[in-house]
């Protein structure tokens, strides 16, 4: 039977890309920190992106509710490390205990790129890009260099708009029924000779 539920991965790719965009422009020292991006971690980047998890998890793809989930809690949770000390709920994260939780976030994504070589290279890109990123920031904090931090914000520009152009690369391909936007598909050979060796490690 085909499947009659719509692709929440739009949602969440662009749920993550646009705020991933504003936070690194403040990052590459164009605009100073404000309550834009906490706002839009919190509603767009946090909340749209796990209930595009929780969508994900009716279409039966493992990957993409981890994926969509765990970042959006991230943006959540990035929110709250910022905010709670501002209303005096717990003292702010060090430098360096910040550069862990980047660090932890980082490997995460190390791990998720993995799981993207099978699909198409834009999403690989995605994940590839976003693990520099997370390495880069958790580098700045630990080293507190300017220089690592603006260079950060570039790949960090680069690595939301590459999820931008995916999500609207999904939009718009599906809308027109043909590939309007690449987005690098894995080849039939390809696809056949991923199945061929899942069926074979089960």
């Amino acid at each position: 039977m085909k499947d009659q539920l719509a692709n929440p991965a739009p949602l969440g790719l662009m749920g993550f890309g646009m705020t991933t965009v504003l936070l690194n422009i403040h990052n590459a020292g164009f605009f100073p920190f404000s309550a834009m991006v906490l706002a839009m971690g919190l509603c767009y980047g946090g909340t749209a992106q796990v209930i595009a998890g929780i969508l994900e998890f009716r279409k039966n793809n493992t990957f993409g509710l981890t994926a969509f989930t765990s970042y959006g809690f991230f943006w959540i949770s990035l929110v709250v490390l910022l905010v709670m000390p501002k209303m005096g709920l717990a003292e702010a994260s060090s430098a360096e205990f910040m550069g862990c939780y980047l660090a932890m976030w980082g490997i995460f994504t190390a791990f998720m790129w993995v799981g993207t070589l099978p699909g198409n290279k834009t999403l690989q890109f995605v994940f590839a890009s976003l693990t520099v990123l997370f390495a880069l920031l958790a580098i700045h904090n630990f080293t507190h260099s300017e220089v690592i931090g603006h260079i950060a914000g570039w790949v960090g520009i680069v690595c939301g708009s590459s999820a931008i152009y995916l999500a609207m690369a999904e939009v718009i391909n599906e809308q027109h029924g043909r590939t309007v936007l690449p987005i690098g598909e894995p080849s039939k050979k390809e696809t056949a000779t991923v199945s061929v060796d899942a069926l074979a490690a089960s």
